[in-house]
Parts: C-alpha cells; structure tokens; sequence
C-alpha cells in the first residue's frame, strides 16, 4: 500500500528536472511541513490499528522511564551527578548526590536543574546537551541547551553553588558552538560571530578569546581556519597535577586535522600527523592516539597506536616532539577509548572484538607500567566518568544478554567493587549468543553476533533483525538492549549485529578498507552477513529485516536497492539518502573526508551516481516496503535525505512508510515519550513483515 500521492505540481520540478523535490529540502515551509503531516497521518494510522502497536508503546514507554535503571554517574565538584528522564520528567532533571550514597541502594538526590520547569518559565522546548565546568574548583559550569533537540546550542554560565543560572554571567546566544574554559574570566569560543563566520558544513572556523562582562562583538581572535575546513574546535587538556595545555583543533575533514597549542607568542602547530588527537593528559604526560604511522626520529609508531609526549617539550617546542610508545595493537585488537584519572591511564581495547580494560602508571625511567584491570569476559567493557582528583573511575560491562553492570575501580590499585546492577529487562531464558563469520564478495571474513533461542529450529522461519553501522571507525559490540530484548527476542525474534568494514572494530586499517569510493566493500560485507544468516537457515528473506541509522541508514539504503532480494523489511533512520547534494544538506559537507567529494572528485561522483539510493530507485523494482524515520529538529545529517527518497518512491508507485517526528535532533526523540513511539512503531512494523499479523486479525500494514 503506497502513501498518498502529493498531487501539486512542484514549483521548483523546472529548474530542476533532475530533482523535482528539492522543495522538500525546505526543513520548516509550509508546503514541506503539510506534506510531513500528511504521511505521518497516513503511518500512524496504519501501525496503530495493529494491536500490537500499544503494547509495543507501554512496554517501551516503561523500559524508558523505569525507576530501576542505572542513574549513570558523573564525578563532579566532590559529588555524584546524574542526568534522569522519566515519566514525571519527561526532559529531565540533572541531580547530584554524594558517592558514599550513591553507593547505596536507593541514593537521596538533589535536584540541581529541572529541564522540564526551565522549558515551561521560558516557553522553549529545552533539551539538555551537558554541562562543561571550570577546573579544578568545578563549580561554575557551562550549560548547554538545545532548542527540541537539534546540535546547535544555547551556552550560560551555571553557578553549582548557588543552583542558579548567573547573573550577568557569560551567555552565548543558538549557534554549533565550541567552547572551553580558559580560566574562571575567560572563554575560548568557536561560533557563529554574526557574519560570514561559518565553513560550508556549517560550523564556525574563528576562535575568539571572550572576557566576562565583554560583548561578543569585542571578543579578541587567536585563531582563524579556513572556509572550507570542516570546523575548529578549542579545547583545554588537563590532568589531576594542574597542567593545563590550551589547544585548538582544525579539522581539515572529519579525519584530518591540524593541533596547535595557544601560548603567549599565539597558536603553535603541534607536530603529530593529521590522523591524531589528544585524548588526555596524566603527570605532564600529553597522551596522543593514532589513526595513522606515525615516523619520527627514525622510528615508526603504528596507526591505531597511543604515544606520550612530554609536556615540557611540548610548551617549549611543539615543531619538534619526541614521542614515546604506550600502547600498541596485535593484529585482531582496536583502541576503543582513552581516559584519565589523577594518576593514571585508562585504555580501553578490543580483542577480536570482546572488551579489554587497562590502567597504565608512568615510570620514572619514562616507560609505562601496564595492568588489566579484572572484568568478566566476552561483554563490552569500557570507562565512565573517572576521577582526576583520585584514581577512582566507574567501569561499565554489559552484553546481548548479560544487564549492565557499573563498578567502581581504583585504577591505582585495581580493586574493583560492583556499586549497581540493571535488573533483568526481559526473559533471557534459552537464549544464546554466537559470534560467527560470513566471507566477504572479497574472500575476507566478517565476524557478526547473533542472538536466539537455543533451541530454534534451522529452518529459515525465525524472524530476525539485522543491524550495522560501517562508517566512521565506529565499533559495533554487545550490548544490553531492554527495547531489542524485550519487543523482540522475547518474542521468539533473532538478533544479529555486524562487524562490517568502516567500523573501528579491527583499527585503522579496518575503517579506511571502505573510505570514499572503496565504499561497495562496506555494503558486500553486509549482504554477506545476510547470506550467512540465510544459509544457516537461521532465517530467509522472508523473516530478515535490517535497521540502522544516520550512516546507517545509508547503508540500509543501499541494501534495499542493490539486495533486495535479501531482506522483507528495512528500517531507514535519520539517514543519509541524496549522496549527490550531501554537501548541499544541513551538516553534509563535513562528512567528504568519509565519502569522497562529488564536487571536486570525478571518481567519486562517479561512485555516488550508480550508488546513492536517492538517485538508484527504479520504477517497477520489487523492493520491500520500507519504514522510513527522521526528525524535523535533525540539524546533522537533516530530514532531507529521508523526504526526498519518500517522495519519489511515491511518484514510481512504491510502497513504504514515512515517520518525522517534529522534534528529537538527531535521535529517536526529544523525550522519553518520542522515543517510546518511535520504537513502537518500529517494532509494530517489523512484526507485521516478518511475524506475521497479529494473532486474530490481519495488521493493517499487512494487507
């Protein structure tokens, strides 16, 4: 059942004949807006009749909301604090409690900011985007706030000590701003200064030095990129000893970038290769991470690496460094994450994709002393907020159907204590995790997950979902889904999650294998996995469903249309569709370092012509009927992308179902109720296409 048909003519088809919809590109017209509401009626209307539908929503809408959920810690200002959602907070409160109650079973909070009474006193439909304070006395903060849940932010100034916004404090006005603390009278600030001050993605490349009780018109600039940069970004390091290391980040793309470090003679360039960063600093050590070799001196530290440079050299003279190694990867390990305590370094990495943690003690000898820190094996693992006024850090383990579980470790000593366990979400009983591996359209092997009954029949009749990313170096791993276990897998679903090439998981070398226009590998290796899962007969096309957002929606874009044959159901979230005006869509241009630029770049353009599903859909194919899902607040990847390829399925007659919710960012939802909906309606679909209709009625959507 195709949506209704838009029968105006556009305005703009002459123009354009190549892309009659460009009108839908305009995020808040009228015209844009009632065709939004109109496909959204249609959508809802059919999920909704299926009865399965409220139950999805007040399972999902109790996961979210539930009172036993780990309130995840943040150390700050000698206290615990916390973000909380539910259902009486439905943009939440950000809260504070002390550790030793923390550790308790029921901790007494204090609420510090109500988001939700901010929201109504100021008529804003406020989402909260953190809180940034000023080392090392961590009592004035930076609140950042959004506007329905969009990445640009409103900053002021958030005195802990009184629990008031300050007044007359430093108050920065919606922009993608980036900034730091410079010392308790001054910020470095990266934004939109009111002319032509912003690169083509979007986000500002002038960094000014602001003064409390200055006008941002008379803020004094110390240092300037380029227009065609992705963005500039400042930034303070500092460890548990009170070195501070002013820098400012230019990135080139999203994977180069120059470092320079503010001195008092101006900005320095910092000698590390364009694929490194700062992640940290400990005892004057500056802790740097690789994506790229990096040859100096007549050695070669490898990409995926973490070296150390001393800070002294690095003040004195960052044109020349002398790094020293940390930590360095085995053919199957991934750097995961790098943090920091007082003392200590904190490495997370992956072992053929199963969590590892490390605390790491800097010798006298200029060497480091290595410990793994004791956690179960085969889950995620990784750091929470850590300490830089002790060694104490929280630990995080979870798997597919192990719930997560935070410790407290003294990474000094290695003691660990289990402080909160999340109760079971849904019945894991007879369910079973494997790690297998499909061979790629290149005879390479990639690992993927799946969870199911023990004891399923292989018959090619269990309803499975299948979900990746594939961009970006981002890592898949096991994780603890209330919504995946308890709306799906309890269910008698199967779940699968895929180590596909463009991910983190096997280091640099195994994100890079797919950049640009290598990127069909990407898409090979997932239609591999759902081969393998085929030939299993742990499904069939019939019962295999796929579902992934933003990069991951355009990865199930493109395997809607190139495999069609292999899926009954896709879900496209805040995704990424047009790859020819990408540049040209909310924060598009920054992500070309990813995806080649088809401005500048035959080859590429080239690439996206016969790949991008915008431009790939065909009149007559026999596609499965989609389910396709933004937000109007998207200001990332924007809801562009999802429009556009609903409105010429429509015009070729294809069936799917189009959502956008008005608000939410780049997300499910602005709240949990948002959230709740999107999942149920998600979940109501894919069960009418892979289990069937309900049981004494025929879904809506199954017709």
């Amino acid at each position: 059942m195709a949506q209704t048909k838009d029968s105006t003519a556009p305005a703009s088809a002459a123009a354009n004949p190549d892309d009659p919809y460009i009108w839908l590109e305009e995020v808040r017209s009228d015209r844009a807006m009632d065709w939004v509401n109109a496909h959204n009626a249609e959508t809802v209307k059919r999920l909704e009749a299926d009865p399965r539908y409220q139950v999805n929503y007040d399972e999902a809408l109790a996961l979210a909301g539930a009172k036993d959920r780990i309130p995840m810690p943040s150390f700050l200002n000698g206290e615990i604090y916390n973000f909380w959602q539910d259902e009486e907070h439905l943009r939440g409160i950000w809260r504070k409690t002390s550790l030793a109650d923390y550790r308790t079973a029921d901790p007494s909070w204090t609420t510090v900011l109500d988001i939700d009474a901010l929201g109504k006193a100021e008529g804003k439909s406020w989402v909260f985007k953190g809180a940034d304070c000023l080392e090392p006395e961590e009592r004035l903060c930076l609140i950042s706030l959004s506007d329905g849940g969009e990445d640009a932010t409103v900053t002021r100034e958030f005195d802990l000590q009184t629990g008031r916004f300050v007044d007359g404090g430093f108050d920065l006005p919606r922009a993608k701003s980036a900034v730091t603390w410079e010392d308790q009278d001054h910020l470095l600030v990266a934004t939109d200064w009111g002319g032509d001050d912003l690169t083509t993605s979007g986000y500002p490349y002038i960094v000014k030095r602001l003064a409390r009780g200055q006008a941002m018109a008379d803020a004094v600039e110390v240092y300037r990129g380029e227009k065609d940069d992705v963005g500039v970004f400042p930034g303070m390091v500092q460890d548990g000893s009170g070195n501070r290391l002013p820098t400012v980040v230019r990135a080139i793309d999203f994977f180069h970038s120059t470092t320079s470090v503010l001195t008092e003679d101006g900005a320095k360039a910092l000698a590390i290769p364009e694929k490194a960063n700062i992640a940290g600093m400990v005892d004057g050590h500056v802790i740097v991470s690789l994506d790229e070799d990096w040859t100096v001196n007549g050695k070669t530290f490898a990409a995926g690496s973490v070296v150390d440079l001393a800070l002294a050299d690095v003040k004195a003279d960052p044109a020349n460094l002398a790094p020293h190694l940390v930590w360095a990867p085995g053919p199957r390990d991934a750097l995961e994450g790098v943090s920091t305590t007082q003392d200590r370094l904190l490495i997370a990495t992956l072992e053929n994709v199963r969590g590892r943690l490390w605390s790491y003690a800097p010798s006298r000898d200029g060497g480091w002393k290595a410990m793994q820190l004791d956690l179960p094996d085969n889950l995620s693992l990784g750091f929470g907020s850590t300490d830089e006024k002790s060694d104490e850090a929280f630990l995080v383990a979870s798997g597919f159907t192990t719930p997560t579980t935070l410790y407290l470790s003294n990474a000094a000593t290695g003691e660990i204590e289990e402080v909160k366990s999340l109760p079971a979400k849904f019945d894991a009983e007879g369910l079973v995790v494997e790690q297998l591996e499909a061979t790629s359209s290149d005879g390479t092997k990639i690992p993927y997950f799946v969870v199911h009954r023990k004891d399923i029949p292989l018959d090619g009749n269990t309803p499975t979902l299948l979900n990746a990313y594939g961009g970006f170096q981002v890592s898949q791993t096991p994780y603890y889904s209330s919504n995946i276990g308890k709306l799906w897998l309890e269910r008698g679903g199967a779940f699968a999650l895929a180590n596909i090439r463009g991910g983190g998981e096997f280091g640099p070398a195994w994100h890079e294998a797919g950049l640009g226009t290598k990127r069909q590998i990407i898409y090979d290796d997932f239609a591999a996995v759902g081969e393998d899962l085929i030939a299993r007969k742990i499904t069939s096309p019939k019962h295999l469903g796929i579902f992934g957002g933003s990069n991951g929606g355009l990865l199930m874009g493109v395997e809607m249309i190139q495999r069609p044959d292999l899926w009954n159901a896709v879900a496209i979230q805040v995704p990424l569709l047009d790859m020819i005006r990408i540049s040209k869509i909310a924060a598009g241009a920054s992500w070309q370092g990813e995806y080649g630029n088809v401005n500048t770049d035959p080859e590429a353009m080239a690439f996206w012509q016969k790949t991008s599903p915008y431009q790939n859909l065909e009149r007559g194919a026999d596609y499965p009927e989609p389910f396709i899902f933004t937000t109007t607040k998207d200001d990332r990847t924007g809801p562009q992308h999802a429009r556009k390829f609903a409105a010429r399925m429509e015009e070729y007659g294809l069936p799917f179902y189009y959502y956008e919710n008005t608000e939410g960012g780049h997300g499910s939802g602005a709240d949990i109720k948002q959230s709740a909906r999107t999942n149920a309606l998600t979940y109501t679909y894919f069960m009418e296409k892979l289990m069937g209709p309900p049981a004494g009625g025929t879904g809506e959507g199954a017709k």
